[in-house]
């Protein structure tokens, strides 16, 4: 199968040093983080900076409550936020200062998960967790490399997970519990890049980001690739499809570490994708 190739456009000049986790919420539109600064970065819908709202040291991955406020994944462990973004609640899961969150998603039954690694990518120091609304904290995995790209499929059974030291997309499936009842690979990503973010569209197919080769990969619900975009910067990091009828692709990038930084790193790019996405499911906590 040749692949098609689409075109990104850019949406918002640089904003972020090392730009993550974009989500599109309900009532404010595309919010990007700036992670290692632990900054939430609002974006109107003409790309420009509205608001930017510092939780801590890192903010690894956020979503809304059902309710009202958000949750996010903080440098070690997990808070409560309200809707302006005031800390409501913190609940630290480890004391070891060399380990830090890196990126989660709510799942459709209302949990939060949200994943770690090592400031050095130390082999297996990494882990998967989990938020339930109880505010219960359960440790799903252990031994990941950097816990990485987390999306569900719309019928809330299956997720697709990236831990980037395997090079792989797996596939999890996930019991009524919370538990994993099956991990398989779905794509092989070895010699292709150090694979980061990932969002699900509305076909289960799944576009992967691609640290460092600055690319965009759609595998399809079998596993075939059949799309991909090609961005002007090499260190992209993360996508989520946004928009009223979540038909656009958001893509955020870094400049973390680049010894000679490119003009639009920490940029973010918007794609328009055949298959649109939907809305990111919500933390019932």
């Amino acid at each position: 199968m040749t692949a098609t190739t689409l075109t990104a456009d850019l949406f918002a000049e640089p904003l972020t040093h090392h730009g993550e986790g974009p989500i599109w919420l309900r009532d404010r539109g595309l919010a990007v983080l700036d992670m290692l600064a632990g900054d939430i970065v609002l974006v109107s819908p003409d790309g420009a900076e509205t608001a930017r709202h510092h939780i801590g040291p890192v903010v690894a991955a956020l979503r809304e409550r059902s309710a009202d406020g958000y949750v996010v994944g903080t440098e070690r462990g997990f808070a409560l936020l309200r809707r302006d973004f005031s800390i409501e609640d913190e609940i630290t899961c480890w004391d070891d200062a060399s380990v830090r969150m890196n990126d989660g998603a709510a799942d459709p039954q209302g949990r939060f998960w949200c994943g770690s690694m090592a400031y050095d990518l130390t082999p297996s120091a990494g882990a998967l967790w989990r938020l339930d609304p109880d505010r219960t904290v359960t440790e799903v995995v252990s031994d990941i490399g950097c816990s990485n790209g987390l999306a569900w499929t719309r019928d809330g059974t299956t997720a697709l997970y990236i831990d980037s030291v395997t090079g792989r997309v797996d596939r999890l499936d996930v019991a009524p519990d919370g538990s994993i009842a099956r991990r398989e690979p779905f794509v092989d990503l070895t010699g292709q890049g150090f694979p980061d973010g990932l969002a699900v569209d509305a076909a289960d197919g799944v576009w992967a980001a691609l640290y460092g080769r600055g690319r965009l990969l759609h595998f399809d619900r079998a596993g075939a690739q059949d799309a991909e975009v090609s961005l002007p910067v090499a260190q992209v990091t993360a996508c989520c499809f946004g928009g009223d009828d979540y038909s656009r692709l958001f893509v955020t990038t870094s400049r973390h570490e680049l010894s000679d930084p490119e003009p639009l790193a920490g940029a973010v790019f918007v794609v328009q994708p055949a298959i649109g996405g939907f809305a990111a499911p919500t933390f019932a906590g």
